[in-house]
């Protein structure tokens, strides 16, 4: 079974840091790009950070930019989200997501892990 499983959300004060990780069961299914996603109290799903491992190109939200860090290791299916800084308005839960080729777009979707920072 395909599986994206995400570790390492909690809670922190605003200004603390956190690091998640995510592994994928297949190298299958991760073989394009991994990102995160983050999705707020009544609030829709919105982009975080993508890496693509033909090139390891990394991109972020304008939100994040600075702050997060997105990277991983390709051989073991696994990426990391370090994330510094951290605001009130980052409290979401965080998904991790999978894209096995170009233009598939993210296919496969981790369970989530609740970030939650305090003011």
């Amino acid at each position: 079974q395909v599986q994206l499983v995400e570790s390492g959300g909690g809670l922190v004060q605003a200004g603390g840091s956190l690091r998640l990780s995510c592994a994928a069961s297949s190298r299958t299914i991760s073989e394009y790009a991994m990102g995160w996603f983050r999705q707020a109290p009544g609030k829709e799903r919105e982009f975080v950070a993508q890496i693509t491992w033909n090139n390891g190109k990394t991109y972020y939200d304008d939100r994040v930019k600075g702050r997060y860090t997105i990277s991983g290791d390709n051989a073991k299916n696994t990426v990391w989200l370090q994330m510094n800084s951290l605001r009130p308005e980052d409290t979401a839960i965080y998904y991790c997501a999978s894209a096995p080729r170009p233009g598939s777009g993210y296919l496969y979707w981790g369970q989530g892990t609740q970030v939650t920072v305090s003011s």
